[in-house]
């Protein structure tokens, strides 16, 4: 496992790498990373060992492009950071935890090109969201729609974190649910804070389940579209 994990750093960092330097829009990318590993430019920059406003002009754009060996420092500091955490982000990268099990739980995942805000991202999917005080104007990088029976009676803890793709920053929609109790619950044991929660195929959200979004500051939204297809269709013109 830890030469798994250790690999799938080391080919990690050289994704991240090789599409700043090959994107044409290279601070939309340094963002959209940061985005994904979830760190504030002050927490990187302090890494780093620059300034914050460093961070926000090459984010920005208005700072000239970094060189190589900026963007290796970028990159390796989101890795090292996440690695005192305990590799959060680069376990979902980690082979070993993909399973036929996993595969059967997950019936659509797919990643945006950019960061898409909650509210316009529930607009897309006709959802409407249900909690007060969770932020929805955040961006998030990516979706996932999980058989929530099949992930929750199946799935190891660490294939539950699997759920998550290439970041937490995404939507998790949970089809298949009888109250959004054991969803909220399975998330709050994972110690992960997906970007939205969506609940599809009811009427009334467990009041548990509720009180579990508003102090963990998960944003929560109801999908009353009937069939999970009519999501997916959806989801594709999400850019």
């Amino acid at each position: 496992m830890v030469d798994e994990f250790h690999l799938s750093r080391d080919r990690l960092a050289k994704d991240i790498t090789g599409e700043i330097v090959l994107s044409e829009n290279p601070e939309q990318v340094l963002k959209k990373w940061r985005g994904i590993f979830g760190f504030s430019q002050k927490k990187l920059a302090n890494h780093i060992g620059i300034t914050s406003s460093v961070i926000s002009d090459y984010e920005s754009g208005r700072r000239k492009s970094p060189g190589i060996n900026v963007i290796k420092r970028y990159v390796n500091s989101l890795l090292g950071l996440d690695m005192k955490r305990g590799g959060l982000v680069i376990k979902t990268f980690t082979p070993s935890m993909s399973s036929s099990a996993l595969s059967k739980a997950i019936i659509d995942i797919r990643e945006f090109p950019s960061g898409v805000p909650i509210s316009e991202f529930c607009r897309k999917i006709s959802a409407s969201i249900l909690t007060k005080r969770a932020t929805t104007e955040r961006e998030i990088y990516g979706c996932t729609i999980i058989d929530s029976v099949k992930a929750i009676l199946e799935l190891s803890h660490n294939q539950l974190i699997s759920l998550y793709g290439t970041t937490t920053q995404r939507a998790l929609i949970f089809t298949g649910v009888s109250t959004g109790k054991t969803p909220m619950v399975a998330i709050k044991l994972t110690n992960l804070q997906p970007g939205l929660v969506v609940l599809h195929g009811i009427d009334k959200v467990d009041e548990v389940a509720m009180n579990i979004a508003e102090v963990e500051g998960i944003p929560v939204a109801l999908c009353k579209i009937e069939m999970i297809e009519d999501i997916i269709k959806k989801l594709k013109y999400i850019e």
